[in-house]
């Protein structure tokens, strides 16, 4: 028997349980606690009211394997038959859910993914757990709150003692029988994933085009997860050369980087694709015919992408609003005659909306994480509901995917975005100049107008100087007097609404509250703009607050400034009427992207 430690430490966040290492290695049981908690509330939900299949795959980072060697033994003390472990121990996220959903026969349960995405790693970095149901889907807030209360009311744990450790690296196939009714069971982590990949483009003609002398790609795996599916999937798929690579070999910390693909933690593959570090072109870069048609970047678990071209950056909003307009180019979609359904998180510009309504497809605005599309995906597999697939979604977070499984994924966006790129230049030539990623882009802006569009982070903030900052924008402007709380001044920016961001689930019903305050603002040109604030529910100590961005314009001689400072006057407006600076003691954001 273990008691447990009480007082809401194991409230999971936006996407599991993330914590310091130091708190699951050296919390007494920590790590057996929470994963009791989890098979506690998998088990009342499962119909059979019993787990028998379970995957365990973490994505490399410190202490991934000491942490799997506890849960096989508390998966064989609570009756799991069979746990499915990838050779290695490593498997990228979007592999997991593709496992869940195809993996023997159809039955695993579930899966204990341990990762805490694109935080760092390391002896003083975090780690983290989540649970993916049987559909291949991150456990929704039901399940998590049920798992938190479980945690508080439990005052032991089932597991098994004795026995020799798993290894890890057996051979695939390999069995370690931990009780004599329960296995771990070594398997392939690749083949699940990528035939899933296969499912939604055309292999051979990607080799075919990519195989080109005018065109190249660089991938940067950041030292997580990703890295050895992009090997698989680049290299032995598609037949490029290992310098399509840079960063494919996961490490426990990752090589010391923030495994974050974004412009200020990609900064490597930032410079290698010729820009500046606010995503500009590098005018210092006169040849460009060296620099790659396509970079792309992973992050720690490998679901989150990044997509640069040459001397381009492009936002993860304007990346998903134009995979949705080019979704001839994408067998996934076109085969179905385009996608069924469209989704967005809130605090992404509206950048797919205007598509949406272009091309009459629905269109849906969830909070942020990727559980709220997973009803989405599955409102007719789950609830026998609308079917919505196929379905294309995206955070402004670097996360974009598809209904081929139930998580974002990385890969999947790389090979969207080489799909367009090949579709673009299907009747270019040879001798002639490719079409590039910036080209695809601008004509796009063209045709639909800029959403300019920035994110402002300030990580690691006192959580109590956090909740001030949100309690004060609250009061003043979504509650408050907006005329007397926020005047005009000589900037021009006026606010003129502010609202709470709520959400009612349109497949099941579920409502949930307080998920951004969203600020409206109009400039002396009659211009609308808006502001969000939320705190981030990804990070294990303190408080992110992050502020977005978003400025709409159609004048394409206007297009080519840089979003940063597009929106800088709209930024320093709204940190002035938030009292950031006096609030949080910040003079300025640790990262903008």
């Amino acid at each position: 028997m273990s008691h447990f430690c009480r007082g809401g430490c194991m409230r999971p966040g936006t996407s599991g349980l993330r914590k310091k290492v130091e708190v699951w290695s050296d919390t007494q049981n920590y790590v057996e606690n929470f994963v009791q908690s989890l098979l506690d509330t998998a088990k009342q939900r499962d119909p059979t009211g019993k787990i028998d299949t379970l995957i365990v795959a973490g994505d490399g980072r410190y202490y991934n394997n000491e942490a799997m060697q506890r849960i096989f033994r508390v998966c064989a003390g609570n009756g799991v038959n069979k746990v499915l472990v990838p050779k290695g121990g490593i498997m990228s996220t979007p592999a997991v859910s593709a496992a869940i959903r195809d993996l023997d026969g159809g039955f695993v349960q579930g899966a204990i993914v341990l990762t805490a995405s694109h935080n760092p790693g390391g002896p003083r970095e975090d780690f983290g757990i989540k649970y993916n149901e049987g559909l291949g889907q991150p456990a929704g807030e039901e399940f998590t709150e049920a798992a938190y209360d479980r945690s508080l009311e439990l005052v032991s744990y089932s597991s098994v003692t004795g026995g020799p450790d798993v290894n890890l690296n057996a051979d695939i196939g390999t069995t370690f029988q931990i009780t004599p009714s329960s296995l771990v069971v070594i398997i392939d982590p690749f083949e699940v994933y990528i035939n899933s990949l296969k499912s939604c483009f055309d292999f051979d003609m990607l080799r075919s085009f990519w195989s080109r002398n005018d065109v190249s790609i660089l991938f940067d795996g950041m030292h997580g997860a990703g890295g050895p599916f992009a090997r698989r999937l680049l290299i032995e798929e598609l037949g490029m050369s290992e310098d399509a690579l840079m960063r494919c070999n996961p490490l426990p910390d990752f090589g010391g980087c923030h495994p974050d693909p974004n412009l200020t933690y990609a900064d490597e593959l930032v410079k290698k694709m010729g820009m500046a570090p606010d995503g500009s072109a590098d005018e210092s870069i006169k040849d460009l015919t060296v620099l790659p048609t396509l970079g792309a970047a992973n992050d720690g678990d490998g679901d989150r992408n990044m997509i640069a071209g040459s001397q381009f950056f492009v936002t993860p909003s304007d990346s998903l609003a134009l995979i949705c307009d080019n979704w001839e180019a994408i067998p996934h979609f076109a085969q179905r005659g385009g996608p069924n359904g469209v989704a967005r998180s809130m605090p992404s510009s509206a950048a797919l909306d205007v598509v949406a309504q272009a091309r009459s497809i629905p269109l849906f605005i969830t909070p942020t994480g990727w559980k709220f599309f997973g009803n989405l995906m599955s409102s007719k597999e789950l609830f026998d509901g609308k079917d919505y697939t196929p379905f294309l979604c995206g955070e402004e977070s670097f996360g974009t995917g598809s209904d081929h499984i139930r998580e974002k994924d990385g890969l999947w966006a790389v090979l969207a975005w080489m799909s367009i790129i090949a579709n673009a230049n299907k009747d270019v030539p040879a001798n002639e100049p490719v079409v590039t990623v910036k080209d695809i882009v601008k004509k796009h802006w063209k045709k639909y107008g800029r959403h300019f569009y920035c994110r402002y982070d300030y990580e690691g903030v006192e959580s109590g100087a956090a909740d001030t900052l949100v309690d004060r924008i609250r009061e003043l402007f979504v509650d408050g007097n907006i005329a007397e709380n926020a005047p005009s001044d000589n900037t021009g920016i006026d606010l003129i609404h502010a609202e709470e961001f709520a959400y009612e689930d349109p497949v099941d019903g579920s409502k949930t509250s307080k998920q951004g305050l969203v600020l409206q603002f109009k400039n002396s040109l009659g211009d609308t703009s808006r502001v969000v604030f939320r705190l981030s529910g990804t990070g294990s100590s303190g408080a992110t607050i992050r502020m977005y961005l978003e400025q709409y314009e159609k004048d394409s001689t206007k297009h080519d400034e840089s979003a940063p400072i597009a929106l800088r006057a709209l930024a320093d407006r709204a940190i002035s009427l938030v009292a950031m600076q006096e609030i949080t003691g910040r003079e300025k954001p640790t990262v903008i992207t």
